[in-house]
Protein backbone atom coordinates (compact mmCIF):
# COMPACT_ATOMS: atom_id res chain seq x y z
CA UNK A 1 0.00 0.00 0.00
CA UNK A 2 1.71 3.13 -1.07
CA UNK A 3 2.15 5.72 1.56
CA UNK A 4 0.70 9.33 1.25
CA UNK A 5 2.54 11.93 1.08
CA UNK A 6 2.68 14.60 4.12
CA UNK A 7 1.03 18.05 2.96
CA UNK A 8 3.48 21.08 2.66
CA UNK A 9 3.19 23.08 6.17
CA UNK A 10 2.12 26.78 4.49
CA UNK A 11 3.34 29.27 6.80
CA UNK A 12 1.68 33.24 6.07
CA UNK A 13 3.97 36.22 7.50
CA UNK A 14 1.77 39.46 7.38
CA UNK A 15 1.71 42.51 8.93
CA UNK A 16 2.50 46.31 8.59
CA UNK A 17 5.31 47.90 6.58
CA UNK A 18 8.28 48.41 8.69
CA UNK A 19 7.71 45.88 11.71
CA UNK A 20 11.07 43.55 10.69
CA UNK A 21 8.47 40.95 8.50
CA UNK A 22 11.18 40.47 6.03
CA UNK A 23 13.57 40.06 8.13
CA UNK A 24 11.10 37.21 9.98
CA UNK A 25 10.27 35.69 7.08
CA UNK A 26 13.85 34.92 6.09
CA UNK A 27 15.04 33.73 10.07
CA UNK A 28 12.11 31.50 9.45
CA UNK A 29 13.45 29.95 6.16
CA UNK A 30 16.73 30.15 7.83
CA UNK A 31 15.57 28.07 10.67
CA UNK A 32 13.50 25.53 8.29
CA UNK A 33 16.41 24.76 5.54
CA UNK A 34 18.79 24.33 8.54
CA UNK A 35 17.45 20.31 8.46
CA UNK A 36 18.43 18.60 5.31
CA UNK A 37 16.16 16.52 5.50
CA UNK A 38 13.61 19.92 4.75
CA UNK A 39 12.87 20.87 1.45
CA UNK A 40 11.38 24.90 2.07
CA UNK A 41 10.14 26.66 -0.68
CA UNK A 42 10.67 30.91 0.46
CA UNK A 43 7.88 32.56 -1.38
CA UNK A 44 8.16 36.75 -1.93
CA UNK A 45 5.20 37.75 -2.11
CA UNK A 46 6.00 41.58 -1.35
CA UNK A 47 6.40 43.99 -4.46
CA UNK A 48 9.68 45.05 -2.89
CA UNK A 49 11.15 41.70 -3.32
CA UNK A 50 12.40 42.44 0.29
CA UNK A 51 12.66 38.51 1.03
CA UNK A 52 14.85 37.92 -1.88
CA UNK A 53 17.12 40.81 -0.49
CA UNK A 54 17.17 39.54 3.07
CA UNK A 55 18.29 35.72 1.89
CA UNK A 56 21.00 36.80 -0.65
CA UNK A 57 18.87 35.59 -3.90
CA UNK A 58 19.25 37.49 -7.11
CA UNK A 59 16.11 37.27 -9.11
CA UNK A 60 16.42 37.26 -12.58
CA UNK A 61 11.97 36.00 -13.37
CA UNK A 62 8.85 36.34 -11.40
CA UNK A 63 5.50 35.51 -11.24
CA UNK A 64 4.30 38.77 -13.07
CA UNK A 65 7.10 38.91 -15.32
CA UNK A 66 5.58 34.88 -16.91
CA UNK A 67 1.82 36.60 -16.35
CA UNK A 68 2.59 39.44 -18.19
CA UNK A 69 4.70 37.66 -21.24
CA UNK A 70 1.50 35.29 -21.69
CA UNK A 71 -0.93 38.38 -21.67
CA UNK A 72 0.79 39.73 -24.50
CA UNK A 73 1.09 36.47 -26.53
CA UNK A 74 -3.24 36.16 -25.72
CA UNK A 75 -3.63 39.67 -27.27
CA UNK A 76 -1.79 39.05 -30.13
CA UNK A 77 -3.29 35.98 -30.92
CA UNK A 78 -1.37 33.04 -29.72
CA UNK A 79 -3.03 29.45 -31.23
CA UNK A 80 -1.95 27.93 -28.07
CA UNK A 81 -4.64 25.93 -26.32
CA UNK A 82 -5.12 25.96 -23.00
CA UNK A 83 -3.21 22.26 -22.43
CA UNK A 84 -0.46 23.94 -24.37
CA UNK A 85 -0.75 27.36 -22.00
CA UNK A 86 -0.76 25.17 -19.23
CA UNK A 87 2.53 23.19 -20.38
CA UNK A 88 4.60 26.09 -20.89
CA UNK A 89 3.23 28.50 -17.79
CA UNK A 90 4.74 25.11 -15.87
CA UNK A 91 7.77 25.24 -17.42
CA UNK A 92 8.29 28.86 -17.23
CA UNK A 93 7.56 28.49 -13.46
CA UNK A 94 10.05 26.28 -12.94
CA UNK A 95 12.98 28.02 -14.76
CA UNK A 96 11.52 31.01 -12.56
CA UNK A 97 13.07 28.92 -9.32
CA UNK A 98 16.13 30.26 -7.69
CA UNK A 99 17.57 26.85 -6.14
CA UNK A 100 20.51 25.75 -3.92
CA UNK A 101 20.28 22.65 -1.81
CA UNK A 102 16.82 22.17 0.04
CA UNK A 103 16.24 25.68 -0.69
CA UNK A 104 14.07 27.07 -3.29
CA UNK A 105 13.15 30.49 -3.97
CA UNK A 106 9.77 32.32 -6.03
CA UNK A 107 9.15 35.60 -6.38
CA UNK A 108 5.54 36.92 -6.90
CA UNK A 109 6.82 40.32 -8.54
CA UNK A 110 4.87 43.42 -8.77
CA UNK A 111 0.58 43.80 -8.24
CA UNK A 112 -1.51 43.48 -11.43
CA UNK A 113 -2.31 46.14 -13.36
CA UNK A 114 -6.26 47.35 -14.30
CA UNK A 115 -7.95 45.21 -16.51
CA UNK A 116 -6.07 42.25 -15.34
CA UNK A 117 -6.75 38.54 -17.32
CA UNK A 118 -7.96 36.49 -13.98
CA UNK A 119 -7.98 33.35 -15.83
CA UNK A 120 -4.38 33.86 -16.15
CA UNK A 121 -4.02 34.75 -13.02
CA UNK A 122 -6.00 31.27 -11.54
CA UNK A 123 -3.99 29.02 -13.87
CA UNK A 124 -0.85 30.95 -12.25
CA UNK A 125 -1.82 29.74 -8.74
CA UNK A 126 -2.93 26.26 -9.79
CA UNK A 127 0.42 26.15 -10.40
CA UNK A 128 1.99 27.87 -7.37
CA UNK A 129 -0.45 25.65 -5.59
CA UNK A 130 1.01 21.95 -7.79
CA UNK A 131 4.27 23.38 -6.92
CA UNK A 132 4.22 23.95 -3.53
CA UNK A 133 3.29 20.18 -3.01
CA UNK A 134 6.58 19.22 -3.55
CA UNK A 135 8.10 21.05 -0.47
CA UNK A 136 7.57 20.30 3.03
CA UNK A 137 7.62 23.87 3.66
CA UNK A 138 6.62 26.90 2.22
CA UNK A 139 6.99 30.40 3.77
CA UNK A 140 5.65 33.32 2.29
CA UNK A 141 6.95 36.68 2.82
CA UNK A 142 3.37 38.10 2.36
CA UNK A 143 2.29 42.39 1.61
CA UNK A 144 0.75 43.96 4.12
CA UNK A 145 -3.17 42.06 4.15
CA UNK A 146 -3.24 38.07 3.81
CA UNK A 147 -6.43 39.03 1.17
CA UNK A 148 -3.18 39.74 -1.26
CA UNK A 149 -1.78 36.40 -0.47
CA UNK A 150 -4.72 34.86 -1.05
CA UNK A 151 -5.47 36.75 -4.33
CA UNK A 152 -2.02 36.54 -5.51
CA UNK A 153 -0.54 33.33 -4.36
CA UNK A 154 -2.79 30.71 -3.01
CA UNK A 155 -6.22 29.97 -1.08
CA UNK A 156 -4.95 27.67 1.69
CA UNK A 157 -2.55 28.51 4.60
CA UNK A 158 -1.97 26.20 7.54
CA UNK A 159 -0.59 28.74 9.11
CA UNK A 160 -1.01 32.50 9.14
CA UNK A 161 1.60 34.21 11.56
CA UNK A 162 1.34 37.87 12.40
CA UNK A 163 4.02 40.50 12.87
CA UNK A 164 4.00 43.38 14.92
CA UNK A 165 6.09 45.74 16.70
CA UNK A 166 4.92 46.89 20.32
CA UNK A 167 3.17 49.94 19.30
CA UNK A 168 -0.90 50.32 19.31
CA UNK A 169 -0.87 50.67 15.25
CA UNK A 170 1.23 47.88 14.65
CA UNK A 171 -1.06 45.89 16.90
CA UNK A 172 -4.62 47.59 15.53
CA UNK A 173 -3.06 46.61 11.83
CA UNK A 174 -2.34 42.88 12.70
CA UNK A 175 -6.11 42.29 14.45
CA UNK A 176 -7.30 44.21 11.42
CA UNK A 177 -5.36 41.48 9.03
CA UNK A 178 -6.94 38.72 11.33
CA UNK A 179 -10.26 39.71 10.99
CA UNK A 180 -9.98 40.31 7.32
CA UNK A 181 -8.21 36.88 7.17
CA UNK A 182 -11.54 34.93 8.61
CA UNK A 183 -13.00 35.77 5.69
CA UNK A 184 -10.88 35.60 2.64
CA UNK A 185 -8.77 32.54 3.32
CA UNK A 186 -8.68 28.98 4.44
CA UNK A 187 -6.05 28.79 7.44
CA UNK A 188 -5.45 26.24 10.55
CA UNK A 189 -3.59 28.28 12.95
CA UNK A 190 -2.83 31.74 13.27
CA UNK A 191 -0.20 33.52 16.09
CA UNK A 192 1.17 36.63 16.75
CA UNK A 193 4.56 37.71 17.00
CA UNK A 194 5.58 40.92 18.48
CA UNK A 195 8.99 42.21 17.03
CA UNK A 196 11.61 44.71 18.19
CA UNK A 197 10.39 44.56 21.84
CA UNK A 198 12.68 46.15 24.75
CA UNK A 199 12.74 42.87 26.87
CA UNK A 200 10.36 40.95 29.26
CA UNK A 201 8.97 43.90 31.41
CA UNK A 202 7.86 46.11 28.18
CA UNK A 203 5.99 42.81 26.95
CA UNK A 204 4.43 42.40 29.74
CA UNK A 205 2.89 45.86 29.67
CA UNK A 206 2.09 45.44 25.89
CA UNK A 207 -1.86 45.09 25.91
CA UNK A 208 -2.59 42.36 23.33
CA UNK A 209 -5.82 41.94 21.28
CA UNK A 210 -8.02 39.11 23.06
CA UNK A 211 -8.44 37.69 19.66
CA UNK A 212 -5.09 36.75 18.72
CA UNK A 213 -2.60 34.13 20.02
CA UNK A 214 0.57 35.19 21.41
CA UNK A 215 3.17 32.74 20.17
CA UNK A 216 6.16 35.36 21.78
CA UNK A 217 8.16 38.28 21.22
CA UNK A 218 11.98 39.07 19.55
CA UNK A 219 14.06 41.36 20.93
CA UNK A 220 15.94 44.09 19.30
CA UNK A 221 18.93 42.99 18.09
CA UNK A 222 21.99 45.27 16.78
CA UNK A 223 22.87 42.00 14.12
CA UNK A 224 19.81 41.78 12.50
CA UNK A 225 20.34 46.15 11.90
CA UNK A 226 23.60 45.51 11.09
CA UNK A 227 22.97 42.63 8.19
CA UNK A 228 20.00 44.65 6.70
CA UNK A 229 22.67 48.05 6.52
CA UNK A 230 25.30 45.98 4.80
CA UNK A 231 23.04 43.94 2.64
CA UNK A 232 24.20 40.26 4.00
CA UNK A 233 21.64 37.54 4.02
CA UNK A 234 20.16 36.29 6.89
CA UNK A 235 21.41 32.65 5.80
CA UNK A 236 24.35 33.85 6.94
CA UNK A 237 23.65 34.82 10.29
CA UNK A 238 24.68 32.78 13.35
CA UNK A 239 24.21 33.34 17.38
CA UNK A 240 21.61 35.90 17.15
CA UNK A 241 19.19 36.54 20.02
CA UNK A 242 16.26 37.47 17.94
CA UNK A 243 16.98 33.87 15.87
CA UNK A 244 16.36 32.07 18.82
CA UNK A 245 13.67 34.08 19.98
CA UNK A 246 12.10 33.20 15.97
CA UNK A 247 12.69 29.46 16.91
CA UNK A 248 11.07 29.59 20.22
CA UNK A 249 7.96 31.19 18.13
CA UNK A 250 7.88 28.82 14.96
CA UNK A 251 8.17 26.05 17.82
CA UNK A 252 5.14 27.19 19.61
CA UNK A 253 3.45 28.14 16.26
CA UNK A 254 4.21 24.54 14.31
CA UNK A 255 3.18 22.13 17.68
Amino acid sequence: MPVSKKKACIIAVCGKGGVGKTSISAMIVKILSANPGNKVLAIDADPAVGLASALGILVHKTVDDIRNDLIRRVQHGTSEDKTQILSRLDYEMFSALAETKNLAFLAIGRPEKDGCYCQVNHMLKDIIASLADNFDYVVIDGEAGIEQVNRRVMEKVTHLILVSDPSAKGLNVVKTIKEVSDSVVAYEKHGLILNRVRGESEFNQIKMPDELVSLGWIPEDNAIRSFDMDGRSILELENSPAMDAVKNCLDIALS
